[in-house]
């Protein structure tokens, strides 16, 4: 059994085990949407014979992946109608063939339309971590399912933050990577220009080990050096909840004790990242993908994704590309400033809302985009991101590192290099 806990040998026992607890119903309402049990147990079957750092892992699935005879509903009521999907994503496919155990179809924001993970046509998950409160989102399922130990690792979809956020609010690690590395054909589109496809585990080791089977790559024969740290604080540390606060300056202090250097230089760059508006990106690209419905079908929708969807009718053809070029401007620019470095900073302004918080809608939105905000700041540079799970004085919080475009490698080493720092304070 390697070290994340999974084993080629174990896998059928583990997913037997598995199946078990999630019972006929699927297990507790909000993290699996269907259960692949037949599937399943050819995959581990497999598995039992194969060999990798992946093989025997207990994988969920996304909503929005295509898994061969299943339907993908992408978290809403029109896409159920859909026939099942003949072939798997290529992600998917990946991790099959590098022995890993597909479990299951897990819950989502509609369309991952949403930082905090809401769902009432497939429930919203309690968060294992924080119970009572929601798990965070659009990968609300797929982070539960890791934090309730229903699955070894989580594959899901990020286009503002949709695998740290939940991470983050879950005590768990997640990876999104460059967006070009991880091939999104067979996923159901959010924003052409900003979705990424990566893991959530529970440690750097998993989201590493699963990534790279998902772009398709081995692990580089020479680990590459860790990034220096850097804190620019002109972004993304204004209405921090205070215990975020307190537990960053807390762990600042702490690395630095322990010899990590950390650079304050500000980066004034990020005021125009203030300026670009993603909502034209998300708006205009989910329409464009789903306005047959969008026109015909809105009782089918939960009414805030609906809205959001809505407001690409405020957004011009110029508009548009305006906000298209302001954004390769921006990650260029980006990339070229962090060269060699990675930014550190609280992963999620706010502690997880209880779902009485976000009942009424002023109050949502307003809690959703301070979750998205510093999260979608790598999806707009077109860079690569890690959230990394603290505590400080008991309160579970999540750390985050950005760095630019192709810097994946380097930044996971620096994360590896950080994982073992990181230590309630």
């Amino acid at each position: 059994m390697n070290g994340a806990g999974w084993s080629a040998a174990k896998a059928p026992a583990r997913l037997e085990a598995l199946l078990d607890r999630l019972g006929p119903e699927g297990g507790p309402r909000g993290i699996y949407t269907s259960v692949f049990a037949q599937n399943a147990r050819e995959d581990a079957a497999r598995a039992a014979r194969a060999d990798g750092l992946l093989a025997g892992a207990l994988v969920s699935v996304k909503g929005l992946y295509d898994v061969a005879g299943e339907v993908t509903h992408a978290g809403t009521r029109f896409l159920e109608k859909n026939p099942a999907a003949e072939t798997d994503a290529p992600a998917v496919a990946r991790l099959r063939a590098a022995g890993a155990v597909m479990t299951g179809h897990t819950a989502m924001s509609e369309l991952a339309y949403s930082g905090l993970g809401l769902n009432d046509h497939h429930g919203t998950a309690d968060n294992p971590a924080w119970p009572g409160r929601i798990p965070g989102g659009s990968t609300s399922g797929g982070a539960a399912s890791v934090a309730a130990g229903l699955a070894d690792v989580a594959i899901g979809s990020d286009t503002g933050g949709s695998l740290r956020i939940p991470a983050a609010f879950c005590g768990l690690t997640g990876f999104k990577p460059t967006q070009s590395s991880v091939p999104r054909d067979g996923t159901v589109t959010l924003s052409d220009s900003l979705d990424s496809l990566g893991p959530i585990a529970r440690d750097v080791a998993g989201c590493a080990a699963t990534w790279r089977v998902m772009a398709g790559r081995d692990a580089p024969e020479t680990a590459p050096a860790p990034l220096r740290l850097r804190v620019a604080r002109g972004f993304g540390f204004d209405d921090l909840d205070p215990q975020v606060s307190a537990g960053f300056e807390a762990l600042l202090a702490h690395l630095r004790a322990a010899g990590v250097e950390i650079d304050d230089t500000p980066l004034p760059l990020l005021s125009d990242y203030a300026a670009i508006p993603p909502w034209h990106l998300t708006s205009v690209e989910c329409r464009a993908h789903h306005e047959t419905a969008f026109q015909t079908e809105a009782a089918q929708f939960d009414p805030r994704v609906h809205a959001r969807m809505g407001r690409a009718d405020e957004v011009s053809a110029v508009s548009y590309r305006q906000t298209l070029n302001a954004r390769t401007r921006f990650a260029a620019a980006l990339s070229a400033a962090l060269d060699g470095q990675a930014l550190l900073l609280p992963t999620v302004a706010i502690l997880p809302p209880a779902p009485s918080d976000l009942a009424d809608d002023a109050a949502f939105n307003r809690l959703n985009l301070l979750a998205l905000r510093n999260t979608t700041l790598a999806n707009i540079g077109d860079g690569c991101s890690i959230a990394l799970p603290y505590r400080h004085a008991g309160v579970l919080l999540s750390l985050m590192l950005v760095a630019g475009h192709g810097a994946d490698e380097a930044l996971l080493a620096s994360a590896r290099t950080i994982e073992p720092l990181l230590r309630d304070g």
